[in-house]
């Protein structure tokens, strides 16, 4: 449920693995481009010779896309939710997820900031539903966080375990609740500190970003990286840990919201800290300050 950028991965690598998948959204256009999305990935694929040009036709054929909830749940196995990181709407989804999916049928979100034991109460069934945070690329990235709420079951646990496994994704077990779970709880905090070090003007984001590469050979860095994520919902996450705190300096800056106020949202929007789709941060000599950002 969410055809979004996270969630049309979660479907074509569980497509990949010989499940049938539905894609769901309400919006026409958004499963419009998770299609065209799960194509391209399809055709990286073959390209780089980890499918066949049969294989690809049959990932494909295990997917559809629909905006009807009640036939996209229906006879599912696994619901895994992938929608805006808002509260009020991932309950409201997963109250409808408990009233239209079978009784066996595990239901998780993929939240990276939201604790399902906030959602859970929606549910007649809380012993069945839990946190699954993929991580994005999860063929290349292999790993998924797992994390119970305060009435899941060892059983849903265990299935979800499995089938992570099934899809070749290895799932790490999150001990105890916690906001932003393992990694995104350490990068939260370096994403905070890259945005109050450019809100306060201590440097450019592209200098930040161009310490982080240096340092890491990374292909990206920070500011590239939310851009690929999304600056609303970097601002949505950011949200989340200010609600629970009330501090202040966990509140998203004002670099960020100028951003969003003027529609520049990452890639999707083809703009944010950088300009898409050929940021300079890919161009040759940027690393070392021989380019230069381009102009809006």
């Amino acid at each position: 449920m969410g055809a979004g950028f996270l969630g049309t991965q979660i479907g074509v690598v569980s497509a990949r693995h010989g499940y049938r998948v539905s894609m769901c959204d309400v919006s026409g256009e958004a499963l419009a481009s998770s299609k065209k999305a799960a194509k391209e990935y399809v055709g990286q694929w073959a390209a780089e010779g980890q499918v066949t040009g049969g294989e690809s036709h049959g990932i494909m054929r295990h997917m559809s896309f629909t905006g009807d909830l009640v036939k996209a749940t229906k006879g599912a196995d696994v619901v895994i939710e992938a929608v805006v990181e808002r509260l009020d709407v991932k309950r409201e989804v997963f109250r409808r997820l408990d009233e239209l999916c079978l009784p066996g049928t595990l239901i998780a979100t993929n939240s990276s900031s939201i604790r399902v034991s906030k959602i859970e109460s929606a549910t007649r069934h809380p012993e069945r539903v839990l946190n699954m945070h993929f991580y994005s690329n999860p063929w290349r990235s292999r790993v998924l966080e797992i994390m119970r709420g305060t009435r899941t079951s060892d059983e849903a646990v265990e299935r979800a375990a499995a089938f992570s496994r099934s899809i070749g994704v290895t799932p790490l077990m999150v001990r105890k609740e916690s906001t932003g779970f393992i990694f995104n709880r350490v990068w939260r905090a370096v994403k905070r500190e890259c945005l109050r070090v450019v809100d306060e003007g201590v440097a450019s984001h592209e200098d930040v970003d161009r310490a982080w590469m240096s340092l890491y050979g990374t292909s990206a860095g920070p500011f590239g990286l939310m851009d690929r994520v999304g600056l609303d919902v970097v601002r949505d996450i950011e949200m989340v840990y200010y609600g629970e705190s009330g501090d202040q300096r966990d509140a998203p800056p004002r670099v960020l919201l100028d951003k969003i106020e003027r529609g520049e949202l990452g890639v999707k929007t083809g703009r944010g800290f950088y300009t898409y789709p050929n940021p300079s941060y890919m161009e040759p000599g940027w690393l070392h300050g021989d380019v230069k950002e381009k102009a809006p």
